[in-house]
């Protein structure tokens, strides 16, 4: 099985792309544009499998993705390259724009060309799995899931790029037959995650016994899964999925973001205590505009149709992913000169 995974340098690809070469034995060729959030030091587990290939290639780069394409000739193509994080997008949408809606586009055109030409049991076995968020669908309200079928209603620059994305990967399914795959997840969270991100931000900000910067009250929700279940999840979709059909991957693991960090801080009171507990760090800024109130994940579809489980609980997987990150200061020690440790979607005052 050959598997070109775009963004393979990035928290979740590199889960992917060590799943795929460690425990599948797959053939993977990993292109990424190694911007601020990639790292390849999250890919020392396979640097010299001969199963592992990496290219520096922006997926806005036409020429580069063609020519990926033709020389490695894929079985299956999984779409993960994107700019992720929110709270940039308030400040620098173009990034996004350009990343998650013209690399998408230039991704599937690629795709296409390439699938067009593969004989016919080739074409019928090939797959691209565009891998999204449920931001896509807004916020909920204290009730519901969001299911499959749910209206998009994106909030954020970042949310909506990926909406834009999501429908240009539909329609290149419905228009040219391109067999797509699309899947929506929650918040992941897990060894490799960028400083910048919530839960790695609180471990670390511990260790240096920095504030714990929590936007608003700390009661927005979000649905929490472990990075290596949806790294599973996303080969189970690419391999049993049907074309067309899109699967929500999600770990039934609801937390208040105030939640998130408390657990975090028994936790750390526990393994590496500090001069006092870290509960007093806990500091409330202004929130971010847009802030969706409630993220909640019905897996269902996935769960019974293809028969995926998440393997980690939120107590399980955020004691590993704490334990992990106080073992592996050599990985994230070096990125602390791209992040500081503080909140980035806080409004500008000069335009209140």
């Amino acid at each position: 099985m050959r598997v070109l995974v775009t963004g393979g340098a990035g928290f979740i690809g590199s889960a992917v792309v060590r799943h795929l070469v460690i425990e599948k034995g797959y053939d993977v060729l990993n292109i990424d544009k190694l911007t601020y959030a990639g790292t390849l030091t999250s890919l020392k587990q396979v640097d010299n499998n001969p199963r592992y290939r990496f290219l520096k290639v922006d997926v806005c780069d036409n020429r580069k993705v063609a020519e990926a394409f033709e020389s490695f000739k894929p079985d299956r193509v999984m779409h993960l390259a994107a700019e992720s994080h929110v709270d940039r997008s308030i400040t620098g949408a173009q990034a996004f724009v350009e990343t998650n809606v013209l690399g998408t586009f230039t991704m599937l055109e690629n795709a296409r060309r390439y699938w067009e030409a593969l004989a016919e049991h080739a074409k019928e076995t090939f797959r691209f799995l565009h891998v999204s968020t449920d931001e896509v669908y807004g916020s909920l309200g204290e009730q519901g899931l969001f299911e499959e079928t749910t209206p998009y209603d994106p909030s954020s620059p970042y949310s909506a790029s990926k909406a834009a994305s999501d429908h240009l990967a539909k329609a290149w399914m419905r228009t040219y037959g391109l067999p797509v795959i699309v899947s929506n997840c929650s918040n992941n969270y897990g060894p490799f995650h960028f400083p910048e991100k919530l839960v790695p931000m609180m471990i670390i900000n511990m260790v240096e016994e920095k504030a714990l910067p929590v936007y608003g009250n700390g009661s927005n929700i979000r649905d929490w899964l472990f990075v290596e279940d949806h790294a599973r999840a996303l080969d189970i979709i690419c391999d049993r999925g049907r074309r067309g059909e899109t699967y929500n991957v999600g770990g039934h693991n609801e937390r208040s973001n105030l939640d998130v960090v408390r657990q975090i801080c028994r936790l750390m009171n526990e393994l590496r205590p500090g001069t006092r507990p870290y509960e007093k760090l806990i500091t409330f800024v202004q929130d971010r505009p847009g802030h969706d109130a409630r993220y909640a994940i019905d897996a269902t579809k996935l769960e019974t149709e293809l028969g995926w489980r998440a393997v980690e609980t939120f107590d399980t997987g955020v004691a590993k992913t704490v334990e992990w990150y106080l073992a592996n200061e050599w990985w994230w020690g070096p990125l602390r000169h791209r992040y500081t440790g503080g909140r980035l979607g806080l409004p500008d005052p000069r335009s209140e």
